[in-house]
């Protein structure tokens, strides 16, 4: 398993056999059958010259299977299409994991592209709206975090916990969450947990270009995406007839 995730956080950089040996600290000769067994069942794979290896196939079937088995994520996905198509902006939904956050679905804008959100990335829950709608959710001493100072995505990251905690206190007075350029720049972004079960474990955000958020355009935005958080809170927490799964805290 510490493997897979090794190899699953390298994303599209292949790693050598000496490499993984060492960050995993197992001795190459093991680390070889294991990696062989992997790449036989479709778990990494390997180029052509058996030197390099990668996150193969089956993680994807195995990831898919877990939205697909997620009936939360299957309810909601028609109001991010509602979301998105009231707003022509790019709509996500994502759920907390540790001190991350897991993009589980996402709906693209025309206008412009976020390649930091497809489904699967993961992106420290300090970092951008719907982290920190999430951290706001509990209080200050249970929150997940780092040590500082806290990873930086772009020179408005919120780097420290103090100016972190500041920042939820505004959240959990406002309601919603403000991502100012913190994870992408250039893009604004506003985070809604929601409250289905305490505490909250999925948000949704509206990501938009800072260059074209105008004050009306927010207000609509913040209140097309309050009246979503409403209609899907409305159908949660799911029917006691149905599984409600409890998420891992690592």
């Amino acid at each position: 398993m510490a493997l897979l995730e090794v190899l699953a956080a390298r994303g599209d950089r292949p790693a050598r056999l000496r490499e993984l040996s060492e960050e995993l600290g197992v001795p190459r000769s093991s680390m070889y059958a294991l990696l062989q067994t992997l790449v036989e069942h479709g778990w990494v794979r390997t180029d052509t010259t058996g030197a390099l290896y990668g996150i193969g196939i089956r993680a994807l079937l195995t990831g898919t299977t877990y939205l697909d088995s997620d009936k939360r994520v299957r309810l909601i996905r028609p109001y991010l299409d509602e979301a998105s198509d009231a707003l022509g902006e790019t709509i996500h939904l994502a759920r907390l994991d540790g001190a991350d956050v897991v993009y589980l679905a996402t709906r693209e804008s025309h206008e412009y592209l976020r390649t930091i959100s497809r489904v699967g990335r993961r992106v420290p829950a300090h970092v951008g709206a719907l982290g920190k709608a999430l951290l706001a959710e509990r209080p200050d001493d249970e929150l997940p975090l780092p040590e500082d100072p806290l990873p930086t995505y772009t020179p408005n990251t919120l780097t420290t916990r103090s100016s972190l905690l500041a920042d939820l206190a505004e959240v959990r007075e406002r309601g919603y969450s403000i991502d100012h350029e913190e994870t992408v720049t250039g893009i604004t972004g506003f985070g809604f947990a929601l409250r289905y079960g305490p505490p909250a474990t999925d948000a949704i955000s509206c990501s938009v270009p800072t260059s074209r958020l105008t004050d009306e355009h927010e207000q609509r935005i913040v209140a097309v995406m309050r009246g979503v958080r409403a209609k899907i809170e409305s159908l949660l927490p799911l029917p006691s007839r149905d599984v409600d799964w409890r998420e891992p805290h690592p």
